[in-house]
């Protein structure tokens, strides 16, 4: 179908996939990137790549019923988006949280699809959940959801067909709980999810890629300017995964982070966090699942109650909590506040104007379909060594790791360097990410 302009392919875009605002938000951010590379080449318009790859191919919804530990019976919503598998097995998160709806689920999928492409590994894309919270549930309750999901999943997936991972509310205790199931129904040992732990088939540095992988994006993104990590004061949000092991390698490579979030609001330690006090923030939230605030109260710093650590100056801004964190007050405020670098340590936490403003200022903006693939790609090597049987050492797997992070920004600089030299980083990930899933489409006929 030839659309007259982008505006009015979107349009079509809202009226097919009504009240779906982050899945929309995904979608015009990629097709504001990649509309002149498919206006100029007739094979993408006689395919119509454009409404295939932004319709997913296949959508799954089913009921979770689970009893908890009073014998109540609750009901929760599962999915499964099964986005594009035109280069690989969808791959792709499974997030417990009680915001999941199918429109978020959609966004993920969809964002999940250039991401895998990025990599340069064989990954389609793919996301699914559930709208359960794990907080405040005992471990049986949480496994007792767990089994009912997987019952359910199990007909969706498989090791060359659906590859899930964990995401937000899911770590290795749910992870565990989903393959125990599995393993159970399909009678098989096999590398079905990633996310596992390292006595049954998990991978070393699982848990540290998507931070690490943003700050050694953030390192190859300073060296087009002919600069480094070393003295730069970063504010980071978030406090979980993310946002702790970014913190971490910031350290290792002689940076500077100052804050960290929650829900509750951000701490400024002016000093600067250290690899101590970072370990106490993982006893904080991974063991006890306590406030940030109490970060402030042991080492004597300021905590600002329910707000978003953006007011802070920086060198580098890593927003590794959620989607749509940072908007446009906050952009301006950080470029005024001198900040040159900005990099998604999570997914679309930046909303349209603020991803606007960043690049209207020609800094240094990495996306996070790039800056935060790191986690899907060591899931990608963890399917490798599932499949050959053979773990790989920590520095094997971190090595491997930084390698796809900088063949990745390679694709960024290729796809997204202007005129004047200006890396628009955006551009860079979407086209590079889309140029190789739609050809490989094209490669496959009209499926």
């Amino acid at each position: 179908m030839n659309y007259k302009s982008k505006d009015d392919f979107l349009k079509n875009v809202e009226l097919k996939f009504p009240n779906e605002n982050e899945f929309h938000q995904a979608v015009e951010e990629v097709i504001s990137s990649i509309w002149n590379t498919v206006q100029d080449n007739e094979l993408y318009l006689n395919n119509n790549i454009l409404d295939r790859i932004i319709t997913p191919e296949r959508a799954i919804i089913f009921r979770v019923p689970w009893v908890d530990d009073n014998k109540n019976v609750h009901v929760n919503l599962g999915y499964r988006i099964q986005f594009n598998s035109a280069i690989g097995p969808y791959k792709g998160g499974l997030r417990f949280h009680p915001s999941v709806n199918l429109g978020i689920l959609k966004f993920l999928a969809f964002e999940q699809i250039f991401k895998n492409s990025l990599t340069g590994l064989s990954m389609g894309g793919g996301k699914g959940g559930s709208d359960f919270d794990p907080k405040g549930k005992s471990d049986n309750e949480i496994m007792k959801f767990c089994q009912s999901f997987m019952t359910e999943l199990s007909k969706h997936i498989g090791h060359n067909t659906d590859v899930p991972a964990g995401d937000i509310g899911v770590g290795g205790r749910e992870i565990g709980y989903m393959f125990g199931q599995y393993k159970r129904l399909r009678n098989e040992f096999t590398g079905v999810l990633t996310g596992k732990k390292m006595d049954w088939g998990g991978s070393l540095i699982r848990p540290e890629a998507t931070g690490y992988g943003t700050v050694y994006f953030v390192d190859e993104m300073l060296k087009t300017r002919k600069d480094s990590l070393a003295g730069k004061v970063v504010t980071i949000s978030g406090s979980g995964n993310v946002a702790q092991f970014a913190c971490e390698k910031l350290i290792h490579l002689g940076a500077k982070p100052v804050t960290l979030s929650d829900s509750s609001g951000y701490i400024y330690d002016s000093e600067g966090i250290s690899l101590e006090k970072l370990e106490f923030v993982k006893e904080l939230k991974e063991k006890r699942s306590a406030r940030i605030s109490e970060y402030a109260k042991k080492f004597n710093v300021d905590f600002i109650e329910g707000k978003t650590p953006w007011e802070v100056k920086c060198h580098i801004a890593l927003p590794c909590a959620t989607q749509n964190e940072l908007n446009a007050d906050d952009a301006k405020l950080l470029t005024a506040n001198g900040c040159f670098v900005v990099a998604e340590g999570a997914n679309m936490p930046s909303t349209t104007d603020a991803v606007h403003h960043f690049i209207n200022e020609k800094i240094l903006f990495g996306p996070g379909k790039a800056a935060n693939a790191g986690g899907v790609a060591v899931s990608g090597i963890e399917m490798s060594q599932n499949s050959t049987r053979m773990p790989l050492t920590s520095e094997e797997v971190d090595n491997l790791l930084k390698g796809i992070m900088n063949r990745i920004h390679s694709t960024c600089v290729k796809y997204g360097t202007t005129k004047d030299n200006f890396i628009n980083y955006v551009d860079g990930a979407n086209i590079g990410g889309f140029v190789r899933v739609a050809d490989s489409m094209i490669d496959q006929g009209i499926v």
